[in-house]
């Protein structure tokens, strides 16, 4: 078992760095990014750095020169042998050679393009541009080094005793949650903390708490190389990306309102089974479900993302209902802000009425609060979302308005073309 606090200790070893592997991302970025590879290739798209948490001044407590080092390195990064035949000969998902042979060439001779970084104030900006199937592979290892080195800031600041004392107590925590969870009967979790992980070491540590914790019940790791190292299924399907950047290259309202379901098209003719899994709330999830086509509601499950979960749970199963479908037969799939009380009420909640399942995320790998003066390593809200496709601005409504982007007026084109009225505002946890 690693000391993770002599590794923090000893930093200057150099032994560490924060991303470490083209495939310490997550699952779904890399289905994605074989679609893509497939259906829009060309797309020109602009990723940032948007930090919702605007309290923490990212360019106050991290250095340039270090954050530069760290995103050089992941420059330089290329996909090992190993990693190669894992993602070419591996099973995911009940499916063998998931990864297109054509796909797999381009991978392995990918290195990520430039980045441009600049101090703003108290904030960095940070952005990406180019083609779109090499840009989105910039998200996850950008989010996990700006999260792992706001950390070393604080940690940098303790004593070696004080290190050890503080991840004796985070991992007290993460293993008194897992007893806590060990009490629901047909339980169904995996790991979906990468992007705002503590450090890359941590959940690593975590996932194999969760292994020994859980046993069947912890159904895999969103992270890719965690997957691999530790024998675990790679946990992931799809993402509120694929519906901004279709809808942003929408040329009227007509082709607009129907973006969401081309996605999803050309989803389904790649993908079946447990893959099938609907995100409807980039747009509302009210409106894309009432006018979602018929051949949608066959497909396996919803995952809830946004808005008060058990109310957008109802909307799911009364959807299904409503087309002819047995919501028992369907899977929901929870994955916002969850900690243990709210995984233990929504399993309560619908145990019966659908199969669910949960991605536990930030306050899984990077539940640190309380245990450091100032609540210095609390989580925040930090996302890398693409901002631009062709040179159209980008929207996300989300079921909570908190979490809208976009230019206002082109917010409120999309609240029209998709029907969105009211919305209640709910508190961003992470």
């Amino acid at each position: 078992m690693v000391d993770i606090a002599a590794r923090v200790w000893n930093h200057k070893w150099k032994i560490d760095p924060i991303v470490r592997s083209l495939i310490d991302t997550d699952f779904y970025k890399l289905l994605m990014c074989q679609s893509v590879f497939r259906n829009k290739p060309e797309t020109q798209v602009t990723f940032s750095l948007i930090n919702r948490s605007k309290h923490i001044p990212l360019a106050d407590l991290i250095d340039e020169g270090e954050l530069r080092e760290q995103l050089d390195h992941i420059r330089s990064l290329s996909l090992s042998r190993g990693e190669s035949t894992w993602l070419r000969g591996n099973t995911f998902y009940g499916k063998r050679q998931m990864f297109r042979p054509d796909f797999m060439e381009w991978f392995e001779g990918l290195r990520l393009p430039p980045y441009h970084l600049e101090r703003v104030g108290d904030q960095y900006e940070l952005t990406f541009e180019g083609s779109w199937p090499e840009v989105m592979l910039w998200e996850i290892p950008a989010l996990a080094v700006l999260m792992e080195l706001r950390g070393r800031a604080v940690l940098d600041r303790m004593g070696k005793f004080e290190l050890q004392v503080l991840y004796a107590r985070g991992m007290t925590r993460v293993w008194e949650k897992i007893e806590e969870l060990r009490e629901i009967q047909n339980l169904s979790i995996a790991d979906f903390g990468t992007r705002r992980r503590h450090s890359f070491l941590w959940q690593d540590w975590c996932v194999q708490a969760m292994q020994e914790g859980l046993g069947s019940a912890f159904t895999g790791t969103s992270n890719c190389k965690i997957a691999m190292d530790r024998e675990v299924e790679a946990i992931g399907t799809n993402a509120h990306e694929l519906p901004m950047v279709y809808a942003a290259l929408a040329e009227d309202d007509a082709a607009l309102a129907q973006a969401p379901y081309d996605v999803l098209q050309d989803w389904q003719d790649e993908h079946d089974g447990n893959l099938r899994i609907i995100l409807p709330d980039t747009y509302g999830t009210q409106g894309f479900l009432d006018n979602a086509p018929d051949w949608l509601a066959s497909w396996t499950g919803i995952r809830i993302d946004s808005g008060d979960p058990a109310t957008a749970a109802q909307i799911a199963i009364d959807w299904w209902t409503s087309r002819g479908e047995d919501p028992s037969t369907k899977r929901l799939i929870f994955s916002d802000g969850l900690d243990v009380a709210k995984i233990k009420e929504l399993h309560r909640q619908f145990a019966g009425k659908v199969t669910a399942s949960f991605g536990w995320g930030t306050l899984l790998t990077n539940d640190f609060r309380g245990l450091t003066p100032d609540d210095a390593l609390a989580p925040f809200s930090l996302v890398c979302k693409a901002v631009a496709a062709n040179g159209r601005p980008t929207v996300k409504l989300s079921d909570n308005p908190n979490k809208a982007m976009g230019p206002q007026s082109e917010i409120d084109r999309y609240k029209r073309v998709f029907d969105v009225g009211d919305q209640t505002a709910q508190k961003v946890i992470v």
